[in-house]
This record gives C-alpha cells, structure tokens and sequence, in this order.
C-alpha cells in the first residue's frame, strides 16, 4: 500500500499556512494539473486529486486541527472522506472556489461572441512613412439577412428546449464540505441556445450566419512598422444568435527601402566613397526619406564613421516626432588598379610590413602625394 504523503508536503506550504496562502497553492496546482487542461495524463490527474483532497482537509478548521494532531489517522474520529474534484469542469471549479468571472453565464456570452479575424496587410516603406488608406476585401461570416440571425425560416419562430427548459445549461449538484456545489454544462440538444428550431432558415441552414466579402477602409499612420497592428472593432465574424461581433485585426508587414535600413524610428543609409573622396573630402548627395540631401565628406574621413542628419528619419506613430537619419561611410577599395594609379599609390607608400601609425595616416599622404602632383 502507497504511503500517502503529509497535506502540507503536497500543496508545498508551511505548517502555519494561512488560509489564503492554502488557497493560492491549491489554484496553483489546480492550474498545472487539472485533468481538463491535462487530457489523457494519469501523472497530471494523479496530482490533480492529490492536491483536492489535501486542501478540502486542510481549508477546514476543525479537520486541520484534528489533522495537524493525528495525521492521516485524523479520518478515523469522523469528518467524512476528502472530496475529488476531478470530475468537476475546470471553469466551474475556479468559479466556485476562486471567483474570477469564470462563471457560466460569461461563458454563455463569450460564446455567442463572433470570432476575430487577422489580415495580413502589405504596405511600402514610403507608405509607412506618409501614412496611408487603403481597401481591404474582408471575407467573413455576416449576419443572415433573411433570418437576421434567428437562424429560423421568417414566421415560423423556435421552441423552447425540452431538456434544459430554456436555459441552455444541464446542472447538477454535488455534494462537499463546503456544502452543495453546482455545476452547470452546455445543453446538448440546443446547444446552448435554450430553444430549439420549429423550422431552419433556408438561406443560413439554421445557423444565422452566411458568408459575405465585406469591403472596408482602414487608414494606416504614419510611423508603422511590421508589426503593427490596426484594430478594427466589430469588424470580425457576426455573433451567434445576436451576440456581439468579434474584431479584424490588420497585422502590418513594410517592404524594405532599397537604399534606406530602419531602426526604431531612425532611418541609415550606408554611404559608399573611395579612398580619394574620403582623404580629400567632397560634397555627395544621399537619399532621404525628404528626397535628396547633400552633404559634405571631410577630409580625412574614416571607414565606419557616422553623420547625423537631424529630424530626417521616421515619425514616431503616436507622437510624430521624427527620428534622424545617420549616414554611414564605408571606404571603397578598388580591385583592378591601372599601372598609372599603382605608380601613384607606390609614391605615396606604405608598404612598411607594420601597422600604420596614427601620427601620419595612409590618406594625409595620399592627399599631399595628389596635391604635389
């Protein structure tokens, strides 16, 4: 025989556990194990049932008392069996012992609630920049015009449910220490509806909902990014028997700049020069989200250095404070050199087999080899 383990051990709590700390480790373990979100897990159920019978003892004063005295034997001086609350429905226990709106009656209303929708949405980099308005055809589940969502044929009307007598649950009570506990389930003959239908709309079959493309505009801001999502409420498929529609979400993907990479609402542009416009310097135009800007190069420049362009890149999609553009030079070396340039290059030196010092770089000699050129 299994030798069962201390009620304490098992919902993992202190001998001095309040009541309220009980009942946090219990929802705990109730959450992780119930056997409803742990279908076909002997372990889970196992675990499940363990953990129920060691809090309907210890969350009641007189048999806590009695057990923290004699342990598991406390059972023999009375106080009935522990209860298992496996059978019980997971929404229905956390109602029962936790609260939380769980309750059938949100349950009942969720689930007349029409289901939302996602669409995917393909938008340019500039788009996103300027903001833009655009037409989407949305196929969903509409409302049934002829019935207008009754699901019977005009006339003819529904009959209250035979088996839940119109409340479109089943209940039954089960008994524990905590008294009678009530649990309700779906009427299976209605479905929940609590009536029954004397004759089924032809155009929807009974279901009061039919297919339909439904054609909206949706205005995208500026600042959007992949990622971004639109809200649309009510947009989504119709509701069951008159409940509340459900939402379209338009979930946003930016195709990228050819020549612009983004980051947050900062735009960069690699700028491409070779090693006589960088020792030198020169004045180069680059793209910006504004159209072309030019800039100057100073002499000197050195691979990797950046340059600011305030107030140039992205606006910020709440605020519409615009981030910079960062330019971003990267020195060009070339690979096929004429006999002229390689001469020109050897007058200006360097191969020395060592690094080249600070002092005097590659390109304040190459500038002064070209100037006295």
């Amino acid at each position: 025989m299994a030798v069962k383990r201390d009620y304490y051990e098992v919902l993992g709590v202190g001998r001095q556990a309040s009541p309220e700390e009980l009942k946090r480790a219990f929802r705990k373990i109730a959450m992780e194990s119930h056997p409803d979100r742990n279908p076909g897990d002997a372990g889970a159920a196992t675990r499940f049932k363990e953990a129920s019978e060691a809090y309907t003892v210890l969350s009641d004063p007189s048999r806590r008392r009695s057990y923290d005295l004699f342990g598991h034997a406390a059972s023999d001086f009375g106080g009935g069996p522990a209860v298992d609350f496996t059978d019980m429905p997971f929404a229905d226990l956390f109602e029962t012992f936790f609260g939380g709106g769980i309750g059938s009656r949100s349950r009942r209303q969720r689930s007349n609630r029409g289901d939302d929708l996602r669409y995917d949405l393909t938008i340019t980099f500039e788009e996103a920049f300027t903001g833009v308005e655009k037409q989407l055809e949305v196929p969903r589940l509409a409302t049934c015009e002829t019935c207008g969502g009754s699901g019977a044929q005009p006339g003819t009307g529904a009959d209250t449910c035979a088996t839940c007598g119109g409340s479109g649950q089943l209940r039954r009570a089960q008994q524990s220490i905590f008294g009678s506990v009530v649990t309700a389930t779906t009427c299976p003959t209605c479905g929940g509806a609590g009536r029954v239908l004397k004759s089924p709309c032809n155009a929807c079959a009974g279901h009061g909902r039919i297919q339909r493309t439904r054609r909206l505009s949706v205005r995208i801001p500026a600042g959007v990014d992949t990622g971004s999502q639109i809200r649309l409420s009510g947009e989504g498929e119709a509701g069951v028997r008159g409940g509340q529609p459900g939402d379209l979400y338009v979930v946003l993907r930016v195709r990228p700049h050819p020549e612009l990479a983004r980051r947050d609402n900062d735009t960069i542009y690699e700028l491409r020069v070779n090693f006589v416009q960088a020792a030198l310097g020169d004045r180069i135009q680059v793209p910006t989200l504004d159209g072309p800007v030019e800039i100057a190069i100073p002499a000197g420049t050195q691979y990797g250095q950046t340059f600011r362009l305030a107030k140039r890149g992205m606006p910020d999609v709440r605020s519409g404070r615009r981030g910079d553009q960062y330019v971003l030079v990267q020195i060009v070396v070339p690979k096929d050199l004429t006999a002229d340039q390689k001469a020109l290059l050897r007058k200006v030196g360097g191969l020395t087999g060592k690094p080249e010092k600070v002092s005097k770089g590659f390109f304040e000699r190459l500038r002064d080899a070209i100037s006295l050129d």
